[in-house]
């Protein structure tokens, strides 16, 4: 199986970010909704909608991974996530892959790591050992 270009793993995360603005759109509606409104959304209550958006998240990238290793996004460019020996990403492999991306990725590192890897995977493919690969339809 090959590696998908960095251009076309960039294009999937744009799209990606793109989902991801609706569904955290959706997901602060509801969170708004449940707590009565804007009115007092500092403190603690801040941090309680960046902690579940966070868990919303994790939530859909992880049942996306784990159920056929796509999200839409991924879906769209062609792109699979697997383990080695091209199985299925465990539960634990699929959220430290969504931590580390999470940490590195807005850094830049996790990405200009594929620059240099022999495989040109990301730096938290590399980490959890995991791969993305060019689905053929």
């Amino acid at each position: 199986m090959n590696t998908p270009g960095i251009l076309r793993r960039l294009a999937a995360m744009m799209y990606e970010g793109t989902l991801l603005f609706g569904v955290a759109f959706v997901s602060t509606a509801l969170f708004l909704f449940a707590g009565g409104g804007t009115s007092g959304l500092e403190g603690w209550r801040h941090v309680a909608l960046q902690v579940y958006l966070g868990a919303v998240f994790a939530g859909y990238f992880l049942w996306c991974w784990l159920r056929g290793g796509q999200t839409l996004a991924m879906k769209a460019w062609n792109i699979r996530l697997i383990a080695p020996m091209h199985t299925r990403v465990p539960p634990g492999k699929a959220l430290l892959r969504f931590v580390l991306a999470v940490l590195l990725v807005p850094s830049g590192i996790g990405i200009l790591w594929a620059f240099f890897d022999h495989e040109r995977q990301f730096l938290h493919d590399r980490l959890v050992g995991t791969r993305l690969v060019s689905v053929e339809r």
